[in-house]
């Protein structure tokens, strides 16, 4: 929990204040009203995107350094959204609330926590509900522009594939991109991304 504060309490943003670029390449699906969870969204910045297309957007975080920047965030571009800080292994997650899940590189899992994790997304999710997924694959290791260095904690297709098998999996890609989210995430990436529905 610690490193997580120690990451974030420079003035500066870590990840930046734009929102993550697949987050924002799938904003078709995404219309004004919809209930939204960020997960460990940090500094705040995919929440407050999400916010600015209208959605009603919960962003939660375990360090309480991130969540008072996201606050501040929100206000300094004049979008409504509520901040929790939250453990996710402790959280009452709510059942079927959410129209949309954000999990953006929330790989702090390992795999023992991350069935658990996923668990949770699909519970809180309303049935036609959305998730949005992007994370690294173990070839990150070779990159080193950001992510876990615990192979254990990364995707492959195959994993996402097999723990979302009882959802509509609209969109799976694996693809090598250049990313620039502040100083956490930069330069050439292997990443992967997923949109499935609950079915």
């Amino acid at each position: 929990m610690n490193v997580w504060n120690e990451r974030y309490s420079g003035e500066e943003y870590h990840f930046g204040t734009e929102p993550n670029t697949f987050l924002a390449s799938e904003q078709r699906r995404l219309k004004p009203g919809m209930s939204c969870l960020a997960v460990a969204d940090g500094e705040g910045r995919n929440g407050v995107w999400l916010a600015e297309q209208g959605l009603q957007v919960l962003s939660v975080d375990n360090s309480h350094v991130a969540v008072e920047k996201a606050r501040a965030l929100a206000a300094q571009r004049g979008v409504k959204m509520a901040v929790e800080l939250v453990d996710l292994a402790q959280w009452d997650w709510p059942e079927s609330y959410f129209d949309v899940v954000a999990g953006i590189f929330i790989q702090f899992a390992d795999p023992a926590a991350r069935v658990q994790l996923f668990a949770n997304i699909k519970r809180c999710l309303k049935p036609g509900g959305l998730l949005l997924l992007q994370g690294y694959t173990p070839r990150q290791l070779e990159y080193r522009t950001g992510g876990p260095s615990q192979i254990e904690n990364l995707y492959t297709g195959t994993m996402l594939r097999d723990a979302f098998a009882d959802m509509e999996i609209l969109h799976l890609f694996e693809h090598d991109s250049v990313i620039f989210e502040g100083a956490g995430h930069s330069g050439m990436s292997a990443l992967i991304d997923l949109v499935a529905r609950k079915r």
